[in-house]
């Protein structure tokens, strides 16, 4: 079983991950880490925070020699302005309460947490719900990726609407094109969308107001037979669509063209079956989006996130005082005024975790030779088919 645990504070110490069911072997690149939080800090729209961290990964425990123990993996991502946090984040008992926040912001954690655990500073509850949680999620799907790519298995997210400007990619291969992706201020393939969605971004940005959109990942070349259309909480696009609404600011998900698809007949939206020598069994059309019975049927796997606007505004919208119940403004932390290019990047890694996840729980194995050997034969076996 493939599993983690984050931990941290957006002001606080540190952000720490730990890993457990990783095989042995697996060769583990630092650079790459880096290079995906590097990717993730990137992006038009992004706060001042962006300035300060340059985040980097340490791995404490768990590799060796460059690659994986099976033991369970650590990692740390230090926050850098955590030295201007500490009488504030400090584990120690303030002194006194100027500090603490009464004023929840609308659309975000603030009131239903501090309802939930009972607590007198919101404070508390902005440090652990912010989107700051993302930075060691993306390392953590860093490590994810480089598990899968033993398996040809390669991930890549992309912007396709900011505001009111969206636009849908229709070419074959969208991998052809991470170069631009990856080189775009907004992770848009369009020059002349990206030029639109920064103008919108900048619109926003001068009448004190925030903006979200929607974003896709694609995962190419997963093996047919990953997930499972025999219980419920085993389909593949329920574990993708759960893993996509735990990312921060996400409101909606499509697998697919399911949205477009629920409005025409069966004979429009259905993929049909082909079968060729070379090929084996393919379909010429993907509008389910790799993913039948909640099973991955070995085309791409395509998922979209939605997310909606981020909930500190510079103009800030009205709220009540928790202590005194009156009518006030609500607090404006520092914050990005859109941050769904980083979304698409975070989405990356949480969709390789999952699709490792199903890796691991098909195919077992303490070693990655031991997993490989199994890989192969399950592959054989499908081609025998």
């Amino acid at each position: 079983m493939l599993r983690y645990l984050s931990a941290g504070e957006s002001h606080g110490k540190g952000l720490v991950a730990i890993i457990e069911g990783l095989p042995s072997n697996i060769p583990i690149d630092i650079n790459i880490i880096n290079e995906d939080l590097r990717r993730r800090q990137r992006g038009y729209g992004r706060g001042n925070r962006m300035k300060i961290e340059k985040d980097r990964v340490e791995i404490i425990t768990g590799v060796r020699d460059g690659k994986t123990l099976g033991s369970p993996l650590t990692i740390m991502i230090e926050n850098i302005d955590y030295k201007n946090w500490t009488n504030i984040m400090g584990f120690e008992k303030l002194e006194e309460e100027q500090n603490h926040i009464k004023e929840p912001r609308p659309g975000h954690g603030d009131l239903v947490g501090a309802l939930k655990y009972n607590h007198m500073d919101i404070r508390n509850v902005i440090e652990r719900a912010s989107a700051r949680e993302t930075a060691i999620r993306t390392a953590v799907g860093s490590i994810a990726k480089q598990f899968l790519s033993i398996f040809n298995i390669e991930i890549l997210g992309h912007v396709i609407s900011i505001g009111q400007v969206n636009y849908r990619f229709c070419q074959k291969d969208i991998f052809n094109y991470k170069n631009r992706i990856d080189e775009s201020p907004v992770r848009c393939i369009d020059t002349n969308m990206e030029v639109q969605m920064i103008q919108e971004i900048e619109m926003a940005k001068r009448t004190g107001d925030s903006l979200g959109g929607s974003f896709e990942v694609v995962i190419r070349n997963v093996p047919v037979g990953l997930g499972s259309y025999a219980h419920f909480d085993r389909k593949l696009d329920g574990i993708l669509a759960q893993g996509i609404m735990g990312l921060q600011g996400i409101k909606a998900v499509e697998i697919g063209d399911g949205i477009d698809g629920s409005s025409k007949a069966g004979s429009q939206f259905h993929d049909e079956i082909e079968y060729s020598e070379v090929q084996g069994y393919y379909r010429n059309t993907n509008r389910a989006g790799g993913i039948e019975a909640g099973v991955s049927n070995g085309e791409d796997i395509i998922i979209r996130g939605y997310m909606k606007p981020i909930p500190t505004l510079t103009r800030p919208l009205k709220t009540v005082n928790m202590l005194t119940k009156e009518e006030k403004e609500a607090i404006v932390e520092r914050s990005d005024n859109c941050a769904v290019p980083a979304a698409s990047v975070v989405a990356e890694g949480i969709c390789a975790f999952i699709i490792a996840m199903e890796i691991v729980e098909k195919f077992g194995g303490d070693s990655i030779e031991e997993m490989l050997s199994n890989y192969k034969r399950y592959i054989d076996y499908l081609r025998s088919r």
